[in-house]
């Protein structure tokens, strides 16, 4: 059983949601990442989300894009991302980790060269940002060989067609996206969404998290009423952006906050 199968397991038996944070890689510093993620662990991360630095995120929002501008400032690589992952894993190596990106970085490395690294240290799962279903054929078939989960984003404009072969495809938990737009956007439409996911359960079996919009603990404990997984970056990346005094300890106590308004969700 992967390590997502497992806390996604452990979090149904509990009558719980997985807190799944994101964060850019290398943002605000190469030297930050891993520190920052151990922070969102005791903040009471349940899987992390890395994003890896791009220089067109194209479905990404004002303020994940500058996290990925200042990474890349650092020249940070998805081979540095790969190295802050095996890092992690020398002390912590239950919390799963999945990489959020782009396909060019990974289609520039192989398929798998990139799948037998990423495995090697200590990645769980790629959600690759603009990889639709009827093109990832070839990437799902070599990320499954080695143990890899390849997670995939949902729309309110994803047709059924599209679903059905995301439900063929996918594994470890799907990503779907609560607003038409870019990360960052406002105005969650809680009973919108409740509506799309009972749609997405009649042919998805495995968990289904929801961001894009999330931006505190009371839409966090909304979401977590109707959703298997709560995903919250561009708010982090706003911590993030604040300024690295503290950083490690304001992202934990925000977290913190959040998973604890989760907890009360289905009490």
């Amino acid at each position: 059983m992967s390590r997502i199968d497992l806390v996604m397991q452990n979090l149904k038996a509990a009558n719980r949601q997985a807190l799944i944070p994101f964060i850019t890689a290398g943002d605000p510093n190469p030297d930050s990442t891993v520190n920052l993620m151990h922070a969102l662990v005791a903040g009471g991360a349940d899987i992390l989300e890395l994003g890896v630095p791009f220089s067109d995120p194209m479905a990404d929002g004002p303020v994940i894009q500058r996290a990925s501008e200042r990474a890349l400032k650092y020249n940070v690589s998805l081979r540095d991302v790969l190295a802050y992952v095996a890092q992690f894993r020398t002390t912590n190596t239950t919390t799963p980790v999945v990489l959020m990106g782009y396909a060019n970085p990974v289609e520039a490395m192989g398929y798998e060269a990139f799948a037998s690294a990423a495995v090697a240290a200590g990645v769980d799962g790629v959600l690759t940002v603009d990889m639709p279903p009827e093109e990832a054929e070839e990437s799902v078939t070599v990320f499954k060989k080695h143990g890899l989960d390849p997670i995939f984003l949902l729309a309110p404009t994803t047709p059924e067609s599209r679903v059905k072969e995301v439900a063929r495809l996918a594994s470890g938990y799907v990503y779907y996206v609560s607003l038409k737009g870019v990360t960052g956007s406002a105005n969650l439409d809680v009973a919108n969404v409740a509506s799309k996911l009972d749609f997405l359960k009649q042919y998805l079996n495995i968990p289904i998290g929801v961001g894009f919009g999330i931006r505190d603990a009371e839409s966090a404990k909304n979401v977590a009423k109707i959703a298997d997984a709560v995903v919250i970056g561009s708010r982090l990346v706003q911590e993030v952006e604040q300024g690295e005094a503290g950083l490690a300890e304001r992202l934990t106590e925000f977290l913190s906050g959040v998973r604890a308004a989760m907890d009360t969700a289905r009490v």
